[in-house]
């Protein structure tokens, strides 16, 4: 009990400085611009680009071009090499591996001690500042924290430094006093072969007084099944009955939400949605009662632009600076970091839904939508609609993906939807029927492609049987961490495989 207290205040006293960003956001923005832009002059990617010469905000929009992951490839390759300052003035032994490229099966992002420590950690921190701020009986750290996360190996290329998912970086660079809250042990958590983990984790884990967890829903999930199934009990709260907090990202909770009331039956269970990619951690939701939307975090050595969708594929595409954004506008994230990512494009896509404070939804990927017949779907119509059609059906998914189906002949086209479900409708054409109600209603584009099925036929949902996309993830050696299953593509390279599969 007195820990717990001790903790709780800990995190507390953080409950001013998160104000003061967030009463401050321009002026920190400024701020964190000018220190970043003085540490970029002496890197390697500064030199080449000038970054002497740059006097303001507008300067570095104006000449420095918008980067991505190909275009950093070079200066990346030589850091890992164990050449340094390349990006960043500061020694980088870390690199967070992520999905690939065009050319890449894989893409490392390179994490400096104070993008771990200024950015990664402090979200995390906050995270617990805000929950503990908003749930002052909280007895959360009088249990542990179970973390699932990935794994991570030395880097070939320079004996001195390592890479793995971002999860496994974290965990091995935690300050000594967090291992104190966290479960289960290293050499588990950061087991590289996920169903060996999977195993360990559940024995581990019975018996430890579980108060929050963090991870990737999917994962999470598989987890608590084996719990409940291993132990032959109804929830997963008669083996954690002080459950209190799940925190999760990465992918869009709303086809999630019913699984997990049903894992945790608690009216008391709280979900906190975070943004935190291998580039950075942007936001953390501080409401737990609204809708999902996230405060847009400013400072933690993540410089902002927000380039319009309409600007995206442009040859010299316009940003806008914090103060020049809009409600109702989809942008894509551009950052500068303390990790020397410099004007760099995460390929998620964010819409603001408050000004003041700064709160926004992730509304998709660049490069993660279907628009194969002119209907531009985002994955945050397509999770808007399922999760409606579910409501309506009474069923629950488990996991899905869709891509474009180009039929011969003179037949129009249509998305092909693969959903594994939890507990599946009782009559899938209803469902597939109201699937496209609700994806009409979300998304004019795809209603008028749909205008008397012209361009496009009604869906075709093929339900998968339990397991497939298990054994699909594993076949693409993507188990476990923060590997995702691909939601939407525009193209059928995902699809195909798991068609092969059944």
């Amino acid at each position: 009990m007195i820990f717990n207290s001790v903790i709780s205040w800990y995190f507390k006293k953080r409950i001013a400085q998160v104000q003061q960003g967030i009463e401050n956001p321009v002026e920190t923005q400024v701020r964190l611009f000018d220190r970043l832009l003085e540490a970029g002059q002496r890197t390697k990617f500064g030199e080449i680009h000038g970054f002497k010469s740059v006097k303001n905000r507008d300067d570095f929009r104006r000449n420095l071009p918008i980067q991505n992951y190909e275009t950093l490839k070079p200066f990346i390759k030589r850091l890992m090499e164990g050449k340094q300052y390349e990006l960043w003035p500061t020694e980088i032994k870390w690199f967070a591996k992520s999905s690939g490229t065009t050319s890449d099966k894989s893409k490392f992002i390179p994490v400096s001690f104070e993008a771990l420590d200024e950015c990664q950690f402090q979200g995390g921190r906050d995270l617990m500042t805000i929950y503990c701020h908003n749930n002052p009986e909280s007895k959360i750290f009088e249990g542990k924290s179970l973390m699932i996360g990935g794994s991570h190996e030395l880097n070939r290329l320079d004996n001195n430094s390592y890479f793995g998912d971002l999860s496994a970086v974290m965990m091995n660079n935690l300050p000594f006093w967090v291992n104190l809250l966290r479960t289960p042990k290293h050499e588990i958590a950061l087991m590289s072969d996920w169903e060996e983990k999977l195993e360990k984790m559940a024995e581990h884990t019975k018996n430890v007084d579980v108060t929050s967890i963090s991870g990737v829903p999917t994962w999470t999930m598989l987890l608590m099944n084996r719990l409940i199934e291993t132990n032959q009990v109804d929830s997963i709260l008669d083996i954690w009955p002080n459950l209190e907090l799940y925190m999760h990202g990465g992918v869009g909770f709303d086809p999630y939400r019913d699984p997990f009331n049903k894992l945790i039956p608690s009216s008391d269970m709280n979900y906190v949605e975070t943004y935190n990619a291998s580039e950075g951690f942007f936001g953390i939701q501080d409401n737990l009662k609204g809708t999902g939307d996230m405060l847009l975090m400013m400072d933690y050595g993540i410089y902002y632009e927000f380039m319009p969708m309409s600007e995206y594929g442009k040859q010299e595409p316009k940003t806008c600076l914090l103060e020049e954004v809009e409600l109702g506008v989809n942008y894509a994230l551009v950052i500068s970091t303390n990790a020397g990512l410099w004007r760099y494009v995460v390929g998620d896509t964010i819409m603001f839904t408050d000004l003041n404070p700064f709160r926004f939804k992730i509304t998709g990927r660049t490069k993660l939508f279907i628009n194969a017949f002119g209907e531009e779907l985002m994955i945050d119509n397509a999770e808007k609609a399922l999760s409606q059609a579910c409501f309506e059906t009474e069923s629950m998914i488990k996991d899905y993906t869709a891509a474009p189906l180009y039929l011969s002949g003179k037949e129009a086209g249509a998305h092909e939807w693969f959903i594994e479900f939890e507990k599946a409708p009782n009559n899938v054409d209803q469902f597939t029927h109201l699937l496209d109600q609700y994806l009409q209603q979300a998304n004019s584009d795809y209603e008028a492609k749909r205008a008397g099925d012209m361009a496009l036929s009604l869906p075709q949902v093929r339900v998968c049987k339990e397991g497939t996309f298990y054994q699909w993830m594993k076949k693409r050696g993507k188990l476990g961490g923060q590997n995702k299953v691909p939601r939407l593509a525009n193209d059928r390279r995902f699809v195909d495989e798991l068609k092969d599969l059944l």
